[in-house]
C-alpha cells in the first residue's frame, strides 16, 4: 500500500522581507539602539545582510531603513538625543561609584607572588557581584590574564563613550587552620 505524502509549506516565524540595499552591497538598516562597532541610535547604517537578519532584527536593535522610519527618527531626535545623554550621564556616575570601589580576590600562589592559574574577566565579575555590581564578562577590558599577586588597575567598559576604572588587589589564599 502507498501512502499519499502532502507537500508541506514551511511556515517561517517572520515573513522573509527583502532589506533595501547599499551601495557597498550590504543592506541598510535604521539603528533603533547603539550598536558598537556599528553606529549609534537613530543612524543608517549598512551591514551584511546576515548580521541584519540573524542578529540585529531579530534583537530589536535595528529595523527597516524606510523612509517612514527615516521621517519618525527626525521628527523625535531631540527626545532621543536627550535619552541618550541622559543614559551617558548615569552611566559616568555608575563608573564614578566603581573607581571608589576595590575588590578583593584570592587566588592560590606561590611563595614568590606567582598564581597557579590566573584572575580573569569571569573572576572579576563574579567578585563585584558580591558587592551588588552587575558588569558583564564584556565590559572587563584587560591586556591580559592576571598571573601575579599585587594591585591592578582595571578598565570598565560602559559604552563607547563611557570608561572607569576598578582597582583589583589580587591576594594568596589564606589556608584554614585545622
Amino acid at each position: 500500500m502507498k501512502t499519499k505524502q502532502r507537500k508541506t509549506r514551511r511556515i517561517l516565524s517572520t515573513p522573509y522581507r527583502p532589506l533595501p540595499k547599499g551601495e557597498r552591497g550590504g543592506v541598510q538598516l535604521l539603528l533603533i539602539h547603539a550598536v558598537e562597532h556599528v553606529g549609534k541610535q537613530g543612524q543608517v547604517v549598512e551591514v551584511k545582510p546576515g548580521y541584519a537578519y540573524n542578529y540585529l532584527i531579530p534583537q530589536g536593535l535595528a529595523t527597516i531603513a524606510s523612509d517612514h522610519h527615516k521621517r519618525m527618527v527626525e521628527k523625535h531626535k531631540v527626545k532621543l538625543q536627550q535619552i541618550e545623554v541622559a543614559r551617558q550621564a548615569e552611566l559616568r556616575k555608575q563608573a564614578a561609584e566603581l573607581a571608589k570601589q576595590s575588590i578583593t580576590i584570592e587566588a592560590n600562589a606561590t611563595e614568590d607572588g606567582h598564581l597557579y592559574g590566573s584572575v580573569g574577566a569571569a573572576d572579576i565579575v563574579a567578585a563585584l557581584k558580591n558587592n551588588d555590581v552587575h558588569l558583564s564578562a564584556d565590559q572587563i577590558k584587560l591586556e591580559g590574564p592576571l598571573k601575579e599577586l599585587g594591585l591592578y588597575t582595571v578598565k570598565v567598559r560602559y559604552s563607547s563613550e563611557v570608561e572607569g576604572e576598578l582597582k583589583v588587589w589580587v591576594v594568596p589564599t589564606v589556608a584554614a587552620e585545622p
